[in-house]
């Protein structure tokens, strides 16, 4: 067994506490820490001892020096010598001031009269005429004196820049404000050669050598010339106008500063290269310095008094400008863009620098009076060339800017000076900050010369021409640089424009710039000309057809392989929509969809146009065009666009202005198959405008094409003929899109559902109203798995309805109902006298009150619709409506019945006005679409508007007279329109006043009303599919005719028929010889409606069926020769018709007749 430990004891003490390793080990770190920190505190202790002392002994030479300048001035009574005033004055007086003047506090005073007294003697000594006392006479001295003037001038030019960028030199009385003018006087003496009085003329070359020198340094950034002349000229309050030549001190002031910021550009005869620019580096300096200090001053013209803007605006600056820009655009608007904002005005807070510069150039390139729109001139011998590019890469690279800051586009636009609300705006708006507004005047305002006809004309006019521009005085200009520009150049500078008025005006956006560009004689045509040889490297389009269409015929001729590899093809494009649904739901594709058919051979050379009109350079989209044609295309769209919204049919179809109707054709081509590409791809934010402004002009042409045709049909189908989806994959697609948040099935099926959204037209109607028809089905089956009745059975919302009362009961029970009333419905009669009518609900009468209430309601005599007066007496609301009781409500509860009938797919034989259905469809309705709703008030609206004579003859003002309820209402169609008389100035605003309030104005209150009911059982995006025509059909059927095939084969027998039954055979063969309109009214007289199904009898719910009734009459009577007298009957809730035993051909014609011509139904029976 091991021995106990001995206890240890520690000799220090009991209190003694052992330390650790790591406690040394700080304890050493901390002590060697507090050592160098006594070290750096020593060292800095002594560093601000000698900083102090030096300071302290600066200051006191410093004021020495001062005492013995101020004691000097006093004793000297003769004038100083050039070399006194070097030697005496000049260098003791730049010690003193450049170590006081900054650390000026109560001594500025002092100062202030030290820098006035050097100032007069520097004066006074420049206009002597002794060349002993001229201070400048020492430029023709030895090469000492010349060093010596030179030092002392920069200095001198620098404590003059002090003063007027640091003195109040604008508030009147401040002993500053005397000053300032005095320094800027000296600085204009002092580097103008032909004030010096001294200087021989054999001298004068010497004496322009040193002060070369000295405008050298001036434009260099070394001696902040332009820098200090901003801060200046930043403190100008903007101003409209002024006199000619002001007599003040501010006036002088700022005319000093302009001619020194000058001075390098006249005071130094310099060299241009081949890019017309300067050689000499230094003036090169000076001109970028110019560009980025000086035009990127916010309302620099607003701030300069009128006499000196020709300075500014003369060719030998504003050409030098323009082309420095051009050959160091990149280090310009960087450095630019990395401005000191402290430095900025307010101003700057908002727009970009390279915006302001933007600014001026143009309104230094063009001389309107007061921004007048319809004056205007360039500026003389402005280089049109360097004009347009300038303009064009500013533009552009402030769109860049204001991308990147995230500008706001659509919140408070232009404060008004006596906006009250402007003082309290908590973040920088559009406007708040970009206003003058003692001037009334905004930034957008400095734009409108690009808004302007003469500003385009001159473009114009000089595209072939620019260098007929260029100045006689400045012939050394090297000629190569007066290039000449193409109408590319002028379609980029709009286009950039475009899109800067679309985002920096939120009122108007760039509706000025369409407008002047709209109405530009031959403007359009001449970029659409453009375009067209650009797309079709230089043929014409009826070249390229006829090509296409030799080259197809040769294919045809071939055997039959040429089809097998068209099946080929087709069947592959289907299969890249079956992976497309498949990428997005996760799931294998329906097996029961189809590709599309191929056409045989015979079809596709009577097709040819389907594919002529996919024009081939287009078909990879945007992506695939170059730049040029990209901005020739969103030029000419966004002008087009605009120009159909006033071309007037009469224009467009007679006059064929500014296109023949075949030009029309190629445009809509063009622009069909440019979009249709663009949405099947994904395309980048640079092509957005180019797509928008196009989707935006092919919409127009096609509702135009939809309203009165003049593009076949394969024009609108020919970019997806081969590669469009089957119905399933884009219905389901579509409906995924609309329905989903996850980013990647959204980026899977975004080209698929942008198609279907934007172009729907590329689908054949019949395939867009099996889309719709899918679209409810899958709607039916989410909800169904929801656990909602969409079947008659348990569940369905029962309602009981009185025959004679049907509008009232329907509207009591099932308005509230909003989307529920996708569910099944079960409707119980009630006959007209009380009694409950014996029956159950299996989808008979539920469509027999839906066709019933919907008769009811749009009859006119129940005050909601009205016919129109066009020979199709298409239905429209009534404008009394919103004088009943309840009229809006009931309208609303309309909409939901005509939306329940769609959903169900009821027809119901009624078609509404086309100005109706666009209110429905969202679009805005234009004065062409006015025929067919008033043609009397379209035709004298014409007739106003061709009127050769004074529209005041005919005493128009601006009002429309409405009548309600025996009441004659007078309406203003703009403020104070009762007192506004027509005249041939404004007699467009009148034509499209009065448009836009039969059209929009007047209806929108029940189209909206209609809208909201409709829209809970019908999605807009299912509504959209479809244009206004085509939505009559889906709502009533197809065409006025009976496909008499088609309903055989879709008919079913009861009660003992069959196909072979004589009767059934008699009646298909009355049935077939029937005129088309008896077969449609035998079609209404069992469905209630007189068209087919659009996809044919298949879809009629439920089937129409014949079924037999019995012969009463005794059998002997048929073998006499006697037939059944009986007539035929209907039952419209089930499509039955009720057809006797008849043995005759020509009777049961007789009779069908007679049964479908007396309007009656239950009641033959």
């Amino acid at each position: 067994m091991a021995e106990p430990r001995k206890l240890q004891v520690s000799l220090r003490g009991a209190s003694a506490r052992e330390i650790s390793r790591n406690d040394l080990l700080q304890k050493v770190n901390h002590e060697r820490e507090l050592r160098n920190y006594t070290r750096r505190a020593s060292a800095a202790a002594l560093f601000v001892q000698r900083v102090w002392r030096r300071h302290t002994v600066i200051k006191s030479v410093a004021l020495e020096l001062q005492q013995q300048f101020e004691t000097m001035l006093r004793t000297y009574d003769a004038p100083l010598t050039r070399m006194q005033i070097s030697c005496n004055v000049l260098r003791p007086f730049l010690l003193f001031t450049r170590y006081l003047l900054p650390r000026s506090g109560k001594s500025q005073e002092r100062n202030i009269s030290c820098i006035r007294n050097c100032f007069n003697i520097l004066l006074a000594s420049i206009n002597s005429a002794d060349p002993l006392q001229n201070f400048c006479s020492l430029v023709i001295g030895i090469e000492e004196e010349k060093a010596t003037w030179l030092y002392q001038s920069k200095k001198m030019v620098s404590l003059c820049l002090y003063v007027i960028s640091e003195f109040d030199n604008l508030r009147e009385g401040a002993q500053d404000a005397v000053l300032t003018p005095l320094a800027m006087r000296l600085m204009v003496i002092l580097t103008d050669l032909k004030g010096w009085k001294s200087i021989p003329d054999n001298k004068v070359a010497e004496a322009e050598t040193t002060l070369r020198n000295l405008m050298c340094f001036m434009g260099s950034k070394r001696s902040g010339l332009y820098t200090c002349i901003r801060r200046y000229m930043s403190k100008l309050e903007p101003t409209i106008s002024s006199p000619s030549v002001p007599q003040h001190d501010t006036f002088l002031v700022t005319a000093s500063a302009i001619t020194l910021a000058l001075r390098p550009f006249y005071c130094v005869s310099f060299n241009l290269n081949n890019d017309g620019v300067p050689e000499n580096a230094e003036i090169q300096e000076a001109l970028e310095q110019y560009c980025i200090l000086l035009l990127t001053i916010p309302w620099l013209g607003q701030r300069l008094p009128d006499a000196l803007l020709p300075a500014l605006r003369h060719t030998s600056v504003l050409s030098p400008s323009l082309r420095m820009i051009l050959m160091s655009k990149d280090r310009i608007l960087k450095e630019i863009t990395g401005m000191n904002q402290l430095e900025l005005s307010s101003y700057s807070k908002e727009i970009p620098e390279v915006g302001w510069l933007l600014a001026n150039i143009i309104y230094l390139a063009t001389e309107c009076e007061n921004f007048a729109l319809d004056s205007g001139r360039f500026t003389p011998s402005l280089e049109y060339a360097s004009y347009v590019d300038v303009v064009t890469i500013l533009s552009e690279r402030l769109l860049v800017c204001l991308d990147n800051i995230g500008w706001p586009r659509k919140e408070n636009g232009h404060l008004r000076s006596d906006d009250k609300s402007a003082d309290i705006v908590e973040q920088p708006l559009l406007g708040a900050e970009t206003t003058v507004k003692s001037l009334n005047l905004s930034y957008i305002d400095l734009f409108r010369p690009i808004c302007q006809q003469w500003h385009l004309m001159k473009l114009l006019s000089f595209t072939k021409y620019s260098s007929a521009s260029t100045s006689d005085t400045n012939k050394e200009i090297n000629p190569e640089h007066q290039k000449q520009f193409d109408l590319l150049g002028i379609a980029q500078l709009y286009s950039c424009m475009l899109r800067t008025f679309s985002i920096l005006d939120p009122f108007l956006g760039s509706l000025p710039v369409l407008n002047m560009l709209a109405f530009t004689p031959g403007f359009l045509t001449n970029v659409w000309d453009a375009l067209e040889k650009s797309i079709f490297n230089g043929k014409s389009f009826t070249d390229e057809a006829n090509s296409f269409i030799e080259t197809r015929v040769s294919e045809l001729q071939l055997d039959e392989t040429s089809g097998r590899k068209l099946k080929l093809f087709a069947k592959d494009g289907g299969n890249k929509w079956f992976n497309v649904l498949h990428k997005i739901t996760k799931k294998p594709p329906v097996e029961h969809i189809e590709p599309i058919n191929v056409r045989s051979n015979s079809k596709q050379i009577n097709n040819f146009n389907t594919e002529v009109w996919d024009i081939e350079q287009l078909r990879q989209g945007p992506e695939s065009i170059s730049n040029d044609i990209s901005c020739l295309l969103h030029l000419f769209c966004a002008t087009y666009s605009h120009l159909l919204l006033v071309l007037d049919d009469i224009e467009f179809y007679e006059k064929q202005v500014p296109f023949t109707l075949e030009h029309q054709r190629r445009i809509a081509s063009i622009l069909n198959t440019l979009v249709y590409n663009a949405l099947c791809r994904s395309i980048g934010p640079h092509c957005r405008p180019l797509i928008d402004s196009a989707i935006r002009c092919l919409h127009m042409l096609y509702e135009r094409d939809c309203r009165h045709q003049f593009c076949p049909p394969a024009l609108w189908l020919s970019p997806g003929r081969n590669n469009r989806p089957p119905i399933a994959v884009a219905a389901r697609t579509r409906e995924l899109l609309s329905s989903t948040a996850r980013l990647e099935e959204s980026a899977a099926s975004a080209s698929l559902g942008s198609v279907i959204s934007v172009t729907p037209h590329v689908f054949p109607f019949e395939e867009r109203v099996e889309m719709f028809r899918e679209f409810i089905n899958m709607d039916k089956a989410s909800r169904k798995m929801a656990g909602e009745a969409v079947a008659p059975g348990r569940g369905s919302i029962a309602i009981v309805i009185r025959r004679d009362h049907i509008v009232e009961d329907g509207f009591q029970q099932l308005n509230s109902l909003g989307s529920r009333l996708k569910s099944n419905i079960h409707v119980s009669f009630i006959s007209e006298s009380g009694v409950q009518e014996a029956g159950l609900d299996f989808g008979g009468l539920s469509k027999e009150f839906l066709t019933d209430i919907a008769k009811a309601a749009f009859s006119p005599d129940c005050g909601l619709f009205l016919q129109t007066s066009t020979s199709d007496r298409h239905l429209m609301p009534n404008a009394a409506a919103r004088f009943l009781e309840k009229g809006i409500q009931m309208i609303e509860f309309l909409g939901r019945i005509v939306g329940k009938a769609l959903y169900e797919g009821i027809l119901l034989d009624y078609s509404f006005s086309q100005v109706f259905v666009q209110k429905l469809l969202g679009r805005y309705s234009f004065l062409d679409e006015l025929s067919s709703l008033d043609p009397e008030l379209y035709k004298n609206l014409m007739y106003v508007k061709h009127y050769d004579g004074d529209v005041k003859d005919l005493s128009l003002d601006f009002t429309v007279t409405e009548e309600s309820l025996g009441r004659r209402n007078v309406i203003e169609l703009k403020p104070g329109g009762k007192d506004i008389c027509v005249t041939n100035e404004n007699k467009l605003q009148y034509i499209y006043a009065i448009a836009d309030y039969k059209l929009n104005r007047q209806i929108i209150p029940f189209s909206n009303a209609f809208y909201r009911g409709f829209t809970d059982l019908i999605a807009p995006i299912w509504l959209k599919l479809f244009n206004a025509s085509e939505f009559n059909q889906l709502l009533s059927g197809g065409n006025y005719d009976i496909d008499v095939a088609d309903l055989k084969k879709n008919t079913r027998y009861t009660g003992g028929y069959n196909e072979g039954s004589r009767t059934i055979k008699l009646f298909w063969q009355v049935f077939a010889e029937f005129q088309p309109t008896e077969r449609c009214m035998l079609l209404k007289f069992v469905t209630s409606c007189s068209r087919a199904p659009l996809l044919g009898f298949k879809h009629l719910q439920p089937s129409f069926t014949i079924h037999k009734v019995g012969s009463d009459g005794p059998l002997w009577a048929a073998f006499g020769g006697h037939d059944v007298d009986r007539l035929p009957s209907a039952s419209t809730c089930y499509n039955t018709l009720k057809l006797p035993t008849y043995r005759r051909a020509n009777t049961l014609r007789a009779k069908i007749l007679y049964a479908i011509n007396s309007n009656a139904g239950f009641e033959l029976s």
